[in-house]
């Protein structure tokens, strides 16, 4: 533990209400130097086909985020002790160029790949994944544990546009990003465009785990499988927050019946304690479709549990042999 590490404010002093509105109430600084994780905002839905407003993602997921302590009730982990741990603010985005808008998020992330720090993003639409994974994925290919509703290894929209939230992942593959044997899909579910919708990516050797599947096994032996498929590896992991039922989530571009509860979630972000995680986001949160701020809640959660994973592994690093 060391005596320089940010810290959140502490709400038994200044109430969730007052302050600056960062991720956890934790110091907002300008760059990722010194810094172990980074929590960054992606405000950029410029990929979403149909209900846009995943843009103002970051801002209400950090307003939610106030919501959590300082210590995991279930794991006993204290990330601010164990990790040095900030928000770096949001990267510059570009909200009528998408191009350009995917330009300027693979630099921001690099910058804090470069600085040392393990980016954990809130999007933004999953096809701000894309050039966070161009960043991370730089040097060598990438598994990815994804938690989503849809597949998104679809090729093309509206003609010949590569680029929605609905292709990140066959984009990636293409440009030699993931490691498809290393990627597993959970929670995938909902009706599809065609019959072999899914066939690519099976035949890439991503491993899609359908929520029916899900059911009928459970979390533990689901994350056991997806364990193994990311092996000892470098490894990104995506939370898609329409992977949860919406009527625990309703605040997002494409709700789908039949999905996890928030527990279940919780359970399988649990598990992930121990991979060689190199980068995490949480996206597809869209405010003007929340009801009470509870998909907000839902993700800013979701980050929390990433991060209590992240700031575990980052103390074993530092640990001496």
């Amino acid at each position: 533990m060391s005596s320089n590490f940010f810290q959140p404010v502490d709400a038994s002093a200044v109430p969730r209400f007052a302050g600056l509105s960062t991720f956890m109430r934790l110091p907002a600084v300008a760059s990722a130097e010194g810094l172990d994780i980074a929590l960054l905002g992606i405000p950029w839905d410029g990929g979403t086909t149909n209900r846009a407003g995943a843009r103002h993602g970051p801002r209400e997921i950090r307003n939610q985020s106030s919501l959590m302590r300082r210590v995991h009730h279930v794991s006993g982990t204290e990330p601010f002790s164990i990790a040095n741990v900030a928000d770096v603010g949001d990267l510059s985005v570009n909200p009528i160029n998408l191009l350009d808008g995917l330009k300027r998020i693979e630099e921001g992330i690099a910058a804090i790949v470069t600085a040392g720090a393990i980016p954990l993003a809130a999007g933004g639409d999953h096809l701000t994944t894309l050039p966070v994974l161009r960043a991370v994925a730089r040097e060598r290919a990438v598994g990815m544990i994804h938690f989503d509703a849809h597949s998104d290894t679809n090729d093309r929209y509206f003609g010949d546009n590569p680029y929605t939230h609905g292709t990140p992942f066959r984009r990636a593959i293409e440009e030699g990003l993931l490691d498809p044997r290393r990627v597993v899909q959970i929670g995938i579910r909902g009706s599809i465009y065609e019959p072999g919708e899914h066939d690519w990516a099976v035949a890439q050797g991503i491993r899609i785990i359908y929520m029916e599947e899900f059911v009928r096994r459970g979390a533990a032996s689901v994350m056991e499988e997806a364990r193994a498929i990311a092996g000892t590896g470098p490894t990104y992991v995506t939370f898609d927050i329409d992977c949860i039922d919406p009527s625990m989530a309703p605040g997002t571009g494409t709700p789908e019946l039949g999905g996890f509860t928030t527990r279940e979630a919780q359970e399988m972000v649990r598990l992930l304690d121990g991979l060689n995680i190199v980068g995490a986001d949480v996206v597809e949160v869209a405010p003007p479709f929340d009801l009470a701020g509870m998909t907000a809640l839902a993700g800013a959660t979701m980050m929390f549990e990433l991060l209590c994973v992240l700031a575990k592994s980052v103390q074993a690093a530092r640990a001496p042999d």
